[in-house]
This record gives structure tokens, C-alpha cells and sequence, in this order.
């Protein structure tokens, strides 16, 4: 007999369904993701960190899991919300299944639930605190901890995911360029995809003092995805700052994008329910191009999107605007080796569309060489 769960919102919606994953209680913020693929890449990302993830899509776990697609070493996921797990993971890579991986790393999740009506709630209501709880305690009793839980707003979480000390990340095949990726949560196949092209990556803690990061005499500084409100970052802004004072090719991604464009003095602010999901459309302003992206994050940069804003760094303009709702996807300044975009062009898993942004990249750093 299965044993009964349920997901308590934090505005007294209350889903009823069966334990999927570890039995226990556990809290975080609710959102959706609208992937149809990915899901382990998904409960492997640091950017989900004190999350608790709605799929979104019904059938998840057919293909079990496998040693090759995490995108760090640990499930991040605070809890699981899922309609229809899959009872046998059917492909040629699985080592395991799902409800197995989610029972050894201690994730409590739930299914049976209404999906579709869950997503439709977090559309009108937003991402809100909540639990899934499987301890059979009273829902009542479970709201209560629930809005004495933490807000994500206010969250300072990279800490919980960066590096504790420097690593290298070899470059495939001979060295072009060096660069240094501040570690805000980095996912595993963002130094791939950067050693494909001849660069060596040292991935360094979110902590490194600017000094430390400026007398590595890199030739670009890297910022990652990552957890958490981007107001809080300060120590990472610090480190944005530096790498544009020092006239160095800098590059960020999601999380790094908000510090770019808080390091420029743009102001961010979090969104209703946010973006998550690997088929976002997004504009390069620039081009008229569109693209086709993955996505996750909940909070977005406050920037002009009519024409250039003068910065202490020179020049800077919004590169690439979400077709959805208008949001902020890019930055990119005008008199400084810089540039940022909201989504994740290693895309693991997702579109590649983006992929093309490693070699803008690339080529910033051979017009400083």
C-alpha cells in the first residue's frame, strides 16, 4: 500500500497524493518547470536549490537514471511534485530508476497530483513557500510551519553551492585562452561545452576575493547560474566589478547575468512564477533572431529596453528580451568586453540554439589578445 502525501501551498491549497522518493517532510519554494525531457539534469541543478519542483510534463522516470547527466554531484531539489511516475525505467543507459535515486539521496516527493491544476495555480498565484509532507501529520499542522518557512526572496544560497576550493576543468585538445568561472552554482556541462573550444576553466569559489582574482592573470572571467535572490550576491558583484574595471572579457549565464547587471548598477526584482523549462522564446534585439532556450530562474534584471543606459563601465544595452512577457534575457556592453544572458546556452538538457554564445565568448577574448 502506498503511502499517503501531500503538498501544502502556502495559501492553504492543499494536493493529496502518494509518497514518490524518501518518506518525510520537507519545505521550499513551489514552481514549475515545462520540460519535457531532462529531468535528472533538472534535479541536479544547483539552480534549484530549496525548490520544490513541479513536472509539469505527466510521465517522468521512464528512462530511470543513469552516471552521466547530473549536472553536479548531489540532488538539489528541496521535493518532487510529479502525476504519473513511471513503474519500470525502460532504456539501454539506466543504472537505476528514479523513486530509487530520490530514496537514497533522501528527497521527498510526491504523485498522484494534479499537475496541470497545480501549474495553473502557481500561474495565478505565483511561486509560493510550501511542504510535501509524507509523515502523515494534519494538513493544518503543516501549513503553519509552512509560513514560518523561509522566503526565497532574501535568500542567500550560493554559499550552499559553490566550490569550497579552485578546480581545473582541462581544455580539449591544445589551450587557447585560460578564463576563471566563479562558481554561483555552475553545472557541469558549461566547462564542457567551454573545453570543447580550447579553454581551460578553473572554476573558483563564489568567495574569491577580488585581488585573488584579478593577479590569476586570466584571459576572462565566467560567471554561472545559481540559486537564490541576486540581491545578496554581493561578493560575486564585487568580483563583476573587477573583472569590467580590469577591462576583461567577461561572460555570464542566468544567475551571472543578474550579477552583471547589478555590477553595472541595474536593479533586479523577482518574478511572478519565473522561467523554467527548456522551450522558452527569446529575441536577439540586435539580429531579430529567435531562440528557442532553456531556462530557471525566478528573478530578472531591471534594465531599459528603448536604448543604451550609461554605467560606470561605459555603455550598456539589453541584448535579448523574452518573447512571453517581455523580460530582460541579455546584456551587453558597449565599451567593455562584456555580455550576459538570462537562460542556459549549455542546455543540458535543452535546445542548443545558444550554443553559439560560447564562441562570442571565444572571440571576445581573441580581440584582447
Amino acid at each position: 500500500m502506498k503511502t499517503p502525501a501531500l503538498l501544502v501551498l502556502e495559501d492553504g491549497r492543499t494536493f493529496r497524493g502518494e509518497a514518490f522518493g524518501a518518506i518525510g517532510e520537507t519545505f521550499g519554494e513551489a514552481v514549475f518547470t515545462t520540460g519535457m525531457t531532462g529531468y535528472q539534469e533538472t534535479l541536479t541543478d544547483p539552480s534549484y536549490h530549496r525548490q520544490i519542483v513541479t513536472m509539469t510534463a505527466p510521465h517522468i522516470g521512464n528512462t530511470g537514471v543513469n552516471g552521466e547527466d547530473d549536472e553536479s554531484a548531489k540532488i538539489w531539489v528541496a521535493g518532487y511534485v510529479v502525476r504519473d511516475p513511471a513503474r519500470i525505467s525502460s532504456n539501454w543507459r539506466a543504472t537505476g530508476s528514479l523513486d530509487d535515486r530520490l530514496k537514497a539521496e533522501g528527497v521527498v516527493g510526491i504523485a498522484g497530483v494534479d499537475t496541470r491544476a497545480l501549474t495553473r495555480h502557481l500561474r495565478e498565484r505565483g511561486a509560493m513557500r510550501a511542504a510535501v509532507s509524507s509523515t502523515g501529520e494534519d494538513a493544518a499542522d503543516v501549513l503553519a510551519k509552512v509560513r514560518t518557512s523561509p522566503s526565497m526572496t532574501g535568500a542567500d544560497l550560493v554559499g550552499d553551492v559553490t566550490t569550497p576550493e579552485p578546480y581545473v576543468v582541462n581544455a580539449e585538445g591544445p589551450t587557447r585562452f585560460k578564463i576563471a568561472a566563479v562558481d554561483l552554482g555552475i553545472k557541469r556541462n558549461t566547462p564542457r561545452r567551454m573545453a570543447a573550444r580550447g579553454i581551460e576553466v578553473h572554476v573558483l569559489p563564489a568567495t574569491t576575493p577580488p585581488e585573488e582574482l584579478l593577479k590569476r592573470q586570466l584571459d576572462g572571467v565566467f560567471f554561472s547560474n545559481g540559486p537564490g535572490d541576486p540581491a545578496t550576491a554581493d561578493g560575486p558583484v564585487a568580483l563583476a566589478r573587477a573583472a569590467l574595471g580590469a577591462q576583461l572579457p567577461t561572460f555570464g549565464i542566468c544567475f551571472g547575468n543578474q550579477v552583471l547587471g547589478r555590477a553595472l548598477g541595474f536593479g533586479t526584482y523577482k518574478l511572478v512564477y519565473g522561467h523554467r523549462g527548456i522551450n522558452q522564446p527569446v529575441i536577439d534585439k540586435n539580429t531579430g533572431k529567435v531562440e528557442i532556450t532553456a531556462h530557471n530562474h525566478g528573478f530578472a534584471v531591471d534594465a531599459p529596453r528603448g536604448k543604451a543606459a550609461d554605467t560606470e563601465f561605459g555603455r550598456a544595452e539589453v541584448s535579448h528580451v523574452c518573447l512571453n512577457d517581455d523580460v530582460v534575457e541579455g546584456l551587453t556592453c558597449l565599451d567593455t568586453p562584456a555580455f550576459s544572458v538570462q537562460y542556459h546556452p549549455e542546455a543540458a538538457a535543452g535546445p542548443h540554439d545558444a550554443d553559439y554564445l560560447f564562441d562570442r565568448f571565444v572571440d571576445l577574448m581573441k580581440g584582447k589578445n
